[in-house]
């Protein structure tokens, strides 16, 4: 398979050499054990007093370390007092009470520590209470529409967006050239994740149920949602669930990295509001090979792809909601705020029902941040009263 430089390896290197615990999260098959081979060799290449102590719970080779004392000992015996030492774990969660052995690597104060896992155990938010050491984390994602372009050494055209809307960014599709082998793949990819990060760590008793709930949220990404809703739509179709269950299935799915949960932002009252939800697919593409291409909702998955990207790019992303009007997407990084709605076809004509449609919740924002209205024009950026026109391959190309 082929291996492009990805971002996040610069943002290893950045790191190289605190005494952080670098974790590497993300979906399944999003390229996390390929990042770490090539941080390894980075350190080899850079660093000829470097000591790396590798384990990498997908062989066979390392199960009789899937218990956290046994993985002390196994360190400690590869330890070099005369060398930097790098621990590289990939995996990690597959070892049993596997934080107990990251919080004593980091107590001894003598390790360069990086591990990887897919499941919540690894999620930014369990950290703290995880381990009793500073972490850093880097969230690893399918491949954008950028990274797609550098894999096929291919340039930004009409043709090649199009590819990419179908394929989608999981990189270990690419190996096949049927566009059936790649969804079977991409299947494969999701329902084992559904199987092992959520059902086995979990206990999932009603793996029905489970089914049920990530179909709905496939079926209606980019729409505004709630447990209510789903609760009600389910028992309607004799599902015998509540609220309760629904919204902790939900917070397996998102805790998985299957879906992203972006909650809603009042604009006027500066405000997070709480009732209802969006929820977007880590990579569009698993949407194509879960329910099929039969019914293709084009402007849903382009508000997919512009949600991961903002996501990637590290933007706080939030539904705008203004004189109950909304707003695709208010996307927040540091002092910058950007207001953006993504449509997939808005016409030539600025008279045409569309545009107006588009532009009319952007154009009632009074303050001074900028406003973009990303969609499919096929045409150079352009401006309509201070709101940004952009196509929606150029900005992801950028």
């Amino acid at each position: 398979m082929k291996i492009i430089k990805r971002n996040y390896l610069q943002d290893m290197i950045d790191v190289m050499g605190t005494p952080d615990i670098k974790v590497i999260t993300g979906v399944r098959r999003s390229g996390k054990s390929e990042l770490l081979n090539m941080f390894i060799n980075y350190i080899q290449e850079n660093d000829l007093n470097s000591n790396i102590i590798y384990i990498n719970y997908n062989l066979d080779e390392f199960d009789y370390l899937k218990q956290y004392k046994k993985l002390i000992n196994y360190v400690s015996s590869k330890y070099d007092s005369k060398k930097n030492n790098f621990i590289l774990i990939d995996e990690v969660q597959m070892c049993l009470d596997f934080e107990k052995a990251i919080n004593n690597f980091h107590a001894e104060n003598k390790y360069d520590i990086y591990i990887t896992g897919s499941n919540a155990f690894l999620l930014s938010s369990d950290l703290a209470t995880l381990f009793t050491g500073r972490t850093f984390s880097i969230e690893v994602y399918p491949f954008s529409y950028k990274e797609f372009l550098e894999y096929y050494n291919l340039k930004n055209n009409d043709e090649n967006f199009d590819r990419y809307v179908l394929e989608g960014g999981f990189a270990g599709s690419y190996l096949y050239k049927d566009i059936d082998k790649k969804y079977n793949y991409i299947s494969d990819v999701y329902k084992t994740m559904i199987l092992r990060d959520i059902v086995g760590r979990n206990k999932i008793q009603n793996i029905p149920l489970l089914d049920n709930i990530s179909d709905f949220l496939i079926d209606n990404i980019a729409k505004i949602t709630s447990s209510r809703n789903i609760t009600n739509i389910l028992n309607s179709n004799k599902a015998n669930t509540n609220d309760k269950t629904v919204g902790t299935y939900i917070k397996y799915l998102c805790e998985a990295f299957a879906f992203y949960k972006v909650r809603r932002y009042d604009i006027q009252g500066k405000k997070y509001l709480s009732t209802q939800d969006k929820y977007y697919l880590s990579d569009h593409a698993v949407k194509y090979a879960i329910q099929g291409t039969k019914n293709m909702n084009y402007g849903n998955v382009y508000e997919n792809i512009v949600a991961m990207e903002l996501i990637r790019r590290g933007y706080e992303v939030y539904v705008g909601v203004l004189y109950k009007k909304e707003i695709d997407f208010v996307a927040i990084k540091r002092n910058e705020k950007i207001y953006i709605q993504v449509s997939d076809d808005i016409g030539n004509d600025f008279e045409n029902n569309t545009f107006k449609r588009e532009v009319d919740s952007l154009l009632k924002i009074k303050d001074a941040y900028p406003k973009i209205l990303i969609a499919r024009t096929k045409h150079d950026n352009y401006q309509y009263e201070g709101i940004q026109i952009i196509d929606i391959a150029k900005w992801l190309a950028e």
